[in-house]
């Protein structure tokens, strides 16, 4: 008998409590993963305290293509979180699918041929800087700047989650 409840007691933690220490993501509104990575779309976008007009803006962003991370969605309004871990509102029509990252750090990245740290530098591209995410495999992704391609370790890379494969 203390055998069969030791078994049930250890599915029934199994069973409620394995998923809450996942770290698989919710799913929004929308049918898209909380949270995920996205960019701003505008040249030109109002960060609100709030999801509606209603709502005082916070500040400005002036920079297309920076990514954010979705961490919240309300109606047509997402919480976005930036690479600062400043968060805000934001209409969703400001955001776009499309991957970018930012370069983090303090000193310049280099920017590898292939994804491997022996790999010839392709070149240097200095922190803060936007570029474009074309794939990512374990440890590395392959990004795009200036017309150029080539390979950055993941965790010089805000905008891009460590287990991510993007193909």
């Amino acid at each position: 008998m203390i055998i069969f409840r030791r078994i049930l007691f250890i599915c029934i933690n199994v069973i409620f409590y394995l998923p809450l220490s996942s770290n698989a993501s919710d799913i929004g509104s929308t049918g898209l993963p909380i949270p995920r990575f996205v960019s701003l779309k505008a040249d030109e976008a109002n960060i609100r305290t709030g999801p509606g007009t209603r709502y005082p803006i916070l500040w400005v962003y002036r920079r297309s293509g920076m990514p954010v991370e979705v961490i919240e969605e309300f109606d047509m309004w997402r919480k976005i979180r930036d690479a600062e871990g400043t968060t805000g509102w934001l209409h969703k029509t400001m955001l776009d699918g499309k991957r970018n990252a930012i370069i983090k750090g303090k000193k310049a990245q280099i920017v590898r041929i292939d994804h491997d740290k022996d790999s010839k530098a392709l070149i240097k591209v200095e922190p803060t800087v936007v570029v474009r995410l074309v794939e990512c495999i374990k440890d590395w992704c392959r990004i795009q700047i200036s017309g150029r391609k080539g390979w950055l370790e993941k965790t010089a890379l805000w905008g891009v989650y460590p287990n991510e494969v993007i193909e």
